[in-house]
Parts: structure tokens; sequence; C-alpha cells
């Protein structure tokens, strides 16, 4: 069923990479946000369980770039916060995070990557803001191209996940 759910999303990623040549060039890029749940210290709602990050937080940390090819894209450069410094601001404790996208779509990454290949949540490409057409408004990236060996095939690929919406800290 994994492999299934990994071979959609594949699928799902050539068609919205196919569609942005289709989609009109001065389409609004989508609204930024990020709900982060599960084991962290610091919420932002009543019921303590969720911090809410608005578009205005996202764009006021620290912005890094990575400059990358993936399965979907040419090599391009990538910019967004570090998922570490988006962890460190809710106080995250634990092991592995699972990431939900806007199509209901997850998968869960080991926390020691984010120190191990510095994966930034990108929301923009070459430049430009991400759309939802073209893997905005978030899309979890690697630096693949400086680990070839390691950030290559399915297991890999599943790793770069777009339309995040939420991180659930396990």
């Amino acid at each position: 069923m994994h492999y299934y759910k990994r071979g959609a999303r594949w699928i799902a990623g050539l068609a919205i990479a196919l569609m942005t040549t289709l989609v009109a060039p001065d389409a609004p890029a989508a609204t930024l946000s990020l709900d982060v749940m599960g084991k962290i210290a610091i919420t932002t709602d009543p019921s303590h369980t969720v911090y809410h990050f608005t578009q205005a937080q996202l764009l006021a940390m620290p912005a890094h770039s990575i400059t990358t090819s993936t399965e979907w894209t040419a090599r391009s450069t990538f910019t967004g916060p570090s998922l570490a410094d988006i962890l460190k601001h809710v106080g995250a404790q634990g092991t592995e995070i699972e990431v939900r996208t806007l199509d209901d779509y997850t998968d869960i990454i080991p926390l020691s990557d984010i120190d191990r290949y510095g994966v930034i949540m990108a929301y923009s490409m070459n430049g430009k803001r991400l759309k939802v057409s073209d893997f905005g408004p978030l899309f979890l990236i690697y630096p693949r191209d400086n680990y070839p060996t390691e950030l290559t095939g399915a297991d890999a690929n599943a790793k770069f996940v777009w339309q995040i919406k939420a991180l659930i800290v396990k």
C-alpha cells in the first residue's frame, strides 16, 4: 500500500509539473500557513495542542536556500525557513515527523534528517513564490544533488513532500 501511495504521489507530481505550463503566470501564490502539533512545548491555540504559523511568521523566519534538482523539477534554487528553525520555535521533542499535505498524503521523516541534510520548508523556487499548482505553498526540500547516492530512488523521493499543511512531531 505504501508503494502504491508513493507511485500515486509521483504521478500527481508529474501532473503538477506539466500543469505549471498551463497555469497563468500571474496566478497568485497560495497563502502560507503551517500547523505543528504533537510533541511540542509551545502552542498558539486555546486547547494547547497546535502551533499555527501565519504567513507573516513564516516569512519573518531566517530564509535558507538549497539549489538542487528533484524528481519533478530541473535544478532550481528553493528558499524558505529551515525545518530545524521551525521545530526549535515550537520546542519540538521527538524522533520523527509526520508530514501532512493538502491532498491528505502523509510521509514520515526521521528527525535525524533535519540536521544531516539541512532540510528546508521552501516557499519559493527560483525567486517566485510557490503556488498550489506548482508544489506550494510549502515544499520540503533536501539537497539531493549533494547526496546523490542517499537521496535518489523511491524512498528518497517520498521525502520531497509538497503542498504541506501540517507537521506532527512524534
